[in-house]
């Protein structure tokens, strides 16, 4: 799809009526301080524990990481001043950068790095393929890593890298050593800003101070999450805002400067003043259906397979983005359509949804109308647009829908919760994931099925996980998008999500704010001019 400037797209829309009320913010003074509106509160501190967006956007002002990625997704080192392979590609010296340290003073050393590898690699599966591959890891000195691997593992930098919502954060020996299982919450990084603790309002705000002994890369340019990372504000400071119309009146008077993601009946009004600008192709976000594979029905692949006869992508896809199909995207499969590895085998499961069918084909596969407790987020638009769609393509299909709503910090919760759906578990949720991340087998979080290790609803599929290894093998693109249509074909097999289509997300900013970054939000790099 091209890029297009919203403001010419958008111009001769007429303003929607909505009643904007006043907001009553207690603002920071000075234009040293950033004031941005997230999607919603911050659930979870700990970014290797989960995945969630938030954390996600919080990681990167807390934290750095070994490696980054640079616009075109290639890893590149970040902490890291380079990286040497030896021993036809067995042993690999990674070297930290000089004047690297943490947010209490102390200097980060590798076997900080050692550590926090091995505890990310306990939540992430990309990183868990490496150390299945590795005889050895260890810190040689304090300012090299090595690995000893088995057998050469050629996308090393990249499972560093960080490509899943979960990020590959460089703590302190001392918390890297809690186990991925158990939350960390005391926020000592490495980043370009520091977490004030004091500061933090639950469901109100959270605030970030710039950390002077912060040391950014000097050569390269700032790309994804890679590259020089220059903290141009003291301080940033998030609001959780009560609604979309006093968030919209906030960023219009001036007393936000940054809204992550409007809702898309806002962006035409936001569009039209002048002091603000709206990028309408920000990021993408793939919905999902996901499944609790531990408990009935859903732990049936029959009843999974019955369900993608219901899904219709192109409806859920418009209740977020409406009726525009520049906006969004549906016959989307394993990846974003416009992704390398994207591909169309099997689509014709999602291309012609039918609840009659579906209905047929889940009574054939043994539901027999138990009450499925579907959880929502209400704080986040899209997210709640697409559960109240999704579930109710869900009871076309015949099942008898409970639709639990509540915050998504309750969601986040809830949803690691495995206990049955009657004793505060859940049977579904829907979700959104970034497209930006959904650029291989170990991108897409979804997909992973190794039980327990796998991403909240733990499904279980040797299939896609002999598949997955067999990805890391592929010799060239050619062979990686074979093993990604079988992929695809046995995503529709053992069903572990049901994606929903995919879309856009716009951002809207004051004009005076320049170089924001794309795909996700951060805040290194983001000036005032």
């Amino acid at each position: 799809m091209h890029r297009r400037d919203v403001l010419k797209a958008i111009g001769g829309t007429a303003l929607g009526s909505v009643a904007l009320a006043a907001p009553r913010l207690a603002r920071a003074a000075g234009e040293r301080t950033l004031t941005f509106v997230p999607t919603s509160d911050l659930p979870v501190l700990d970014p290797v524990f989960t995945s969630a967006r938030p954390t996600r956007n919080h990681a990167y002002l807390v934290f750095d990481t070994l490696y980054g990625l640079d616009a075109a997704f290639a890893a590149r080192p970040q902490m890291l001043a380079g990286h040497q392979i030896e021993n036809d590609g067995l042993v690999w010296t990674l070297t930290l950068r000089d004047g690297l340290r943490f947010h209490d003073g102390e200097k980060v050393l590798t076997r900080d790095a050692v550590a926090s590898i091995r505890r990310f690699a306990e939540r992430n599966g990309f990183a868990a393929a490496l150390m299945d591959a590795t005889a050895e890891l260890s810190a040689p000195t304090d300012a090299t890593i090595r690995f000893r691997l088995r057998r050469p593992f050629p996308h090393l930098p990249d499972a560093l890298a960080g490509v899943s919502g979960n990020v590959p954060a460089i703590m302190p020996e001392r918390l890297a050593t809690t186990p991925g299982s158990k939350q960390v919450t005391e926020m000592i990084g490495s980043g370009p800003y520091r977490f004030l603790p004091g500061e933090r309002l639950s469901g109100a705000r959270v605030v970030y101070e710039r950390f002077a002994a912060y040391v950014s890369r000097q050569d390269g340019a700032l790309g994804y999450t890679a590259g020089p990372k220059v903290a141009y504000f003291d301080r940033v400071q998030w609001l959780t805002m009560p609604d979309a119309a006093t968030t919209a009146a906030a960023l219009r008077t001036g007393e936000i400067d940054w809204w992550e993601l409007p809702p898309w009946d806002l962006v035409p009004q936001l569009a039209r003043d002048r002091n603000v600008r709206v990028q309408a192709e920000y990021g993408t976000a793939i919905g999902v259906l996901r499944f609790n594979h531990l408990h009935p029905p859903f732990d049936n692949p029959g009843v999974r397979r019955a369900v993608l006869g219901a899904i219709d992508q192109a409806e859920a896809m418009t209740a977020i983005a409406g009726t525009d199909k520049a906006h969004w995207h549906d016959g989307v499969g394993l990846f974003g359509v416009e992704a390398p590895l994207a591909n169309d085998a099997g689509n014709e499961v999602v291309a012609r949804p039918d609840p009659a069918r579906a209905r047929d084909a889940l009574k054939a596969a043994g539901y027999g109308g138990e009450k499925i407790v579907v959880i929502a987020p209400t704080d986040i638009a899209d997210m709640h647009a697409l559960s109240v769609v999704g579930a109710e393509q869900l009871r076309r299909a015949g099942m008898r829908i409970d639709l639990q709503e509540m915050d998504f910090g309750s969601v986040v919760r809830r949803r690691m919760s495995k206990a049955t759906p009657d004793q505060g578990g859940w049977n579904a949720f829907f979700t959104l994931t970034d497209g930006a991340y959904n650029i291989n087998p170990y991108g897409n979080t979804m997909i992973r099925a190794d039980g327990a290790a796998a991403f909240d609803g733990w499904p279980t599929s040797p299939c896609i996980e002999s598949l997955r290894t067999a990805w890391l093998d592929a010799a060239d693109l050619a062979a990686e998008r074979r093993v990604c249509r079988e992929l695809q074909m046995q995503l529709w097999q053992d069903v572990p999500y049901a994606p929903m289509g995919e879309y856009f997300q716009p951002t809207a900013f004051r004009r005076d704010l320049a170089d924001l970054p794309q795909r996700f939000p951060q805040f290194y790099g983001v000036r005032r001019t």
